[in-house]
């Protein structure tokens, strides 16, 4: 059974950090993972992704240079560290893994704020 928990979510002033964290489970082998968020009343926009063996990332324009996306060398567990964080990045985060679907976790609230 496919568990994806997501951790590491919280309130950050701007221009601060954050790290979250993504565990998936229930796979066979190594599978390609990703952030997306999502702002209520707007469409879900993809963060960054990471392929299978961690060497291809992209992200999305607006996050380039401020977040960093990994994953350890076994497994599906992956990270997105967030830098210079501005109020735009606000949003409830996801972690996807892709498999037969894309699958993905409950979400973890990223709010930045004075």
């Amino acid at each position: 059974q496919v568990q994806i928990v997501e951790s590491g979510g919280g309130l950050v002033q701007p221009g601060g950090s954050l790290r979250l964290s993504c565990a998936a489970s229930g796979f066979s082998n190594r599978k390609p993972m990703g952030w997306y968020r999502q702002v209520a009343g707007k469409e879900r926009e993809d963060v960054a992704y990471i392929s299978s063996t961690g060497t291809y990332k992209t992200y999305t324009d607006s996050v380039k240079g401020r977040f960093t996306i990994s994953r350890l060398d076994s497994g599906n567990t992956m990270y997105l560290e967030m830098n210079k964080l501005l109020p735009e990045d606000t949003a409830v985060y996801f972690c996807y893994a892709s498999a037969d679907r894309d699958y993905w976790g409950q979400g973890t609230q990223v709010t930045v704020s004075t």
